[in-house]
């Protein structure tokens, strides 16, 4: 119906789109991508679309205007050279976290960006682990909203027999239904941390713990690991109630600022994160080997694969 798949990438995503582009068993179409003195982009591809289903893979992590920009025009020059349909594949979606008014005289940034998205040409979305589901609801396109939790509960059950009576904590409240997912797949009693945010910035105070992690292996999720003051937070506070080994898992690492350094000082024995933002080596380096990424690639090469032959996405996780 939308002709052949055409599989681009952003400058913010080569890696992930290579894997993604291997598991599909199709070249990555080549294009120009030029930032010229006055920090405006140009982009030309070397090959005309008409008539092609066109996937452009693009991370939307820092430098977040620059990538989010490039994704935009990246879309509308899909568009404009006549692609049948142009789905844009968004492993981390920026300004996630602005979904709401929750104060006066601010916006709702997210709301902004799924417009701007719309506008550009893209047909469909992709994306991975929104940061609050209502974002599904400000596009207007329809797109799939995919998890990696399926990825990561593999892996966490596969070293499980490892651990001494392990036990999931969520180092967020709002992160308490997907948590309790995790505790769900690997059979694992689960706790709460409760904090409160203090001030519009990403500071926020860790109050309390809910829940039994004394003498237990402990492993604090997130979906997002940013400054790393949330899970240092959430390191610090079950190890004063008596946790012995801990992970962290998340599955986008943004990293920012010292986040890795914060982080690798910490008593972890193991983080785990996925590809859906690039980890710079020099970053990287700070975890030696405590930092295992697992590649969302096949997920993402399966939706398309699905998308582009008009089938199902739900059957692959039996829904």
């Amino acid at each position: 119906m939308y002709g052949d798949i055409k599989l681009y990438s952003g400058t913010a995503s080569p890696d992930l789109t290579a894997r993604v582009a291997n598991y599909i068993g199709l070249p990555v179409c080549e294009q120009d991508v030029i930032c010229f003195p006055n920090d405006n982009l140009f982009i030309k591809l070397h090959s005309s679309v008409r008539g092609q289903d066109c996937f452009i893979i693009q991370t939307t992590s820092p430098p977040v205007h620059r990538n989010l920009m490039e994704l935009l025009i990246t879309l509308q020059t899909l568009r404009l050279d006549s692609a049948a349909r142009v789905t844009a594949v968004v492993p981390y979606l920026c300004y996630a976290r602005s979904d709401k008014k929750d104060q006066p005289r601010v916006p709702i940034t997210a709301r902004l960006v799924a417009d701007m998205i719309e506008v550009a040409g893209a047909d469909r979305y992709i994306t991975l682990d929104l940061h609050a589901g209502q974002i599904q609801g400000f596009f207007s396109i329809p797109g799939d909203v995919l998890t990696a939790f399926h990825i990561l509960v593999d892996y966490l059950a596969s070293i499980q027999p490892r651990m001494h009576k392990p036990a999931i904590v969520t180092a967020d409240l709002g992160f308490a239904k997907k948590a309790r997912n995790f505790a769900a797949g690997l059979h694992v009693p689960m706790a709460f941390i409760e904090k409160r945010r203090v001030a519009n910035d990403s500071k926020a105070q860790a109050l309390n713990l809910v829940g039994d992690v004394f003498e237990r292996d402990v492993i604090i999720v997130d979906d997002e690991v940013d400054s790393g003051g949330s899970i240092t937070q959430a390191v610090n506070l079950v190890k004063q109630y008596g946790a012995r080994d801990v992970y962290v898992v998340f599955v986008h690492p943004m990293l920012s600022l010292n986040a890795s350094e914060r982080l690798a000082a910490l008593p972890v024995r193991e983080f785990i994160t996925t590809d859906t933002i690039p980890i710079p080596p020099e970053k990287a380096v700070h975890f030696g080997n405590r930092l295992r990424v697992l590649s969302v690639a096949s997920l993402l090469g399966e939706v398309i694969l699905r998308a582009n032959a008009g089938r199902s996405v739900g059957e692959m996780f039996n829904e």
